[in-house]
């Protein structure tokens, strides 16, 4: 079993764009979360990346749904749950193992030909 990944130090232009990036995903912004999102991944070495790399998946698979592309959000939603694979419940603030639940949820109805349901809200409490 793989170790847990140490935990997320961004820059503060970088936590700043963080955030920026929860604020669009939860206005329902998925393709400008991704855009914000990646910039920040860009810049960030370790073990960290995958995390990001999950968010900015999850993001892009909601953009999909709302472009009436459900075996892209399908595919996007598999592929950020392996990226989480190795953290913890609880991550940089976000609260995985509820997002892993949603996620997992959104799949399953879109296995059985249903409308996957509106995103979890991201909240990010970084205490």
């Amino acid at each position: 079993m793989s170790a847990t990944p140490a935990g997320l130090s961004l820059s503060a232009e970088e936590d700043q764009a963080f955030r920026r990036g929860v604020a669009q995903f939860n206005r329902g912004e998925y393709f400008e979360c991704h855009d914000t999102l990646e910039e920040v991944w860009a810049g960030v070495r370790g073990s960290g990346r995958d995390f990001l790399q999950g968010l900015i998946q999850v993001s892009v698979a909601f953009y999909h749904l709302g472009n009436a592309n459900p075996a892209g959000a399908r595919s996007m939603f598999g592929r950020a749950l392996a990226r989480w694979r190795p953290y913890p419940d609880r991550y940089f603030g976000f609260d995985l193992a509820a997002q892993r639940r949603a996620v997992e949820e959104a799949i399953g109805r879109l296995e059985a030909g249903e409308e996957a349901k509106g995103p979890l809200p991201w909240t990010f409490d970084p205490a």
